[in-house]
């Protein structure tokens, strides 16, 4: 089996700017890269985990998501990072599209996601790990059975922090979240400081 960093896509890995659909307006934070490429050499396979409500609010179709993950593949292909799986969930309760306007088990919190993507890539749940902003992530996470990183850069507001609503660990970026996630050995934070120097060459 193997292990995986699960990753929430809006306001974690790319900034979070309505239409989320629009390829035009993708822009990845800094140091997601150098992240990535750090965690999949390390052995970890990458997945993005991401809920899409704006399909059962009729701003969006699934034809749009699904473009928008061929642009995230290959994108993150330029940077020579494999994504091994895209999973979103379409649905809102109170969405007003039919058939995406029910309640499910795939919308963080819920589990759905994770739990879908670790039967399809026989994935170590309890060797894998959450990465979001916001705490509806983490709940996601340990419901799957992951451990949990929350990117603690201001998108979370209410912090209502129940027992499955308690990350592992705090960090600021999604690199920072990285080198929690992977052990440091001998070399390591110096592999990362070049990266990060060079990301903002």
């Amino acid at each position: 089996m193997r292990r995986a960093v699960f990753f929430d896509k809006d306001g974690t890995l790319v900034e979070d700017v309505p239409p989320n659909t629009d390829t035009s307006l993708v822009r990845f934070y800094p140091g997601v890269f150098t992240a990535l490429r750090w965690l999949e050499r390390a052995g970890f396979v990458l997945i993005i985990a991401t809920n899409q409500g704006g399909i059962a609010e009729g701003r969006c179709s699934e034809a749009d998501v699904r473009r928008i993950h061929a642009y995230l593949h290959c994108r993150l292909a330029d940077e020579g990072i494999t994504l091994g799986g895209f999973y979103y969930c379409p649905h809102r309760a109170d969405g007003i599209v039919a058939p995406y306007a029910v309640p499910c088990l795939c919308r963080k919190p819920q589990p759905g996601l994770l739990l879908q993507a670790g039967r399809d890539l026989d994935l170590d749940m309890g060797e894998s790990w959450m990465v979001g902003d916001i705490l509806h992530d983490v709940e996601a996470g340990r419901r799957a059975g992951c451990r949990t990183v929350l990117v603690n850069n201001g998108h979370e507001t209410e912090w209502r922090l129940t027992p499955t609503r308690q990350p592992d660990h705090l960090a600021p970026t999604v690199l920072a979240a990285a080198e929690l996630i992977v052990p440091r050995r001998e070399g390591t934070t110096t592999e990362a400081a070049v990266e990060r120097q060079q990301e903002k060459l």
